[in-house]
């Protein structure tokens, strides 16, 4: 006998329409109330689970791959000035800094003149020339003696950059100075060797000023530079070949 609560079931109503009221008890009861519920199971079955992390292991050795064979994207010019990477900090711009580097400049610049001991002292302004033209200047100690901007004359210090349009240099007051090369001369002074002394020659100059100091104690030989014949990165100086050109005034 189906109970008073089966009976107010509207299934059941719908089923007494359509049947007879034993079969309609019967159909409830089977279809209705002992109906199977199929509940999925709270736990992944093992076999699905190692698949799953075999798949998500090979995505990530995926993406690492990837992500080594891809180059970082370079800084372009103006995010580099903007971080200031080749700026000099205020705490690095002293002279006694970079002495130690005007020292080694001054044993490469002789090396490339031939200046060294048990070597030709004879200077000429076309043996020079080519090999001034092409050093690199980093270390050198050059002073301004002339430029159209009246300001100038008379700088002195240290190279610390080489760049294609000016020089950095630190002078003695611990101050950078930019100096344009464009309409300026720098005059540069190289030690004369002491072994050569006696016998040194110097030529008379043709498109560089090369000249003797007459102080007997340090000697030096004395050129000066037309930074117009100098615009260019030191690295592209290196291999770029020297041309006579006229000279005009800065």
């Amino acid at each position: 006998m189906a109970s008073k609560r089966d009976l107010n079931h509207i299934a059941h109503q719908i089923l007494s329409h359509a049947h007879s009221p034993s079969e309609a008890h019967n159909i409830f009861t089977d279809k209705v109330i002992h109906k199977p519920l199929n509940l999925r199971p709270t736990s992944p079955d093992p076999t699905s689970q190692d698949a799953r992390s075999k798949r998500r292991l090979k995505r990530l050795r995926k993406t690492e791959h990837l992500r080594r064979r891809q180059k970082p994207k370079p800084l372009t010019a103006k995010e580099k000035r903007v971080l200031g990477i080749y700026d000099i900090p205020k705490e690095d711009q002293r002279y006694e800094i970079y002495e130690p580097l005007h020292r080694m400049w001054v044993g490469y610049i002789c090396e490339i003149l031939g200046l060294n001991e048990g070597e030709h002292t004879y200077v000429t302004a076309q043996g020079a020339g080519p090999k001034l033209a092409s050093a690199d200047y980093h270390g050198a100690e050059l002073e301004v003696v002339r430029s159209r901007c009246v300001g100038r004359v008379g700088c002195k210090g240290i190279v610390v950059k080489d760049t294609k349009f000016t020089f950095e240099m630190i002078t003695k007051h611990n101050v950078l100075r930019i100096v344009p090369k464009r309409h300026s001369v720098f005059r540069l002074k190289v030690p004369y060797p002491r072994s050569g002394e006696s016998s040194g020659q110097i030529a008379p100059p043709n498109e560089a000023s090369v000249e003797v100091s007459t102080t007997e104690e340090p000697k030096y030989l004395i050129f000066e530079l037309h930074g117009s014949h100098f615009e260019a990165r030191a690295t592209d100086r290196a291999t770029k070949k020297f041309k006579q050109k006229r000279m005009d005034d800065p």
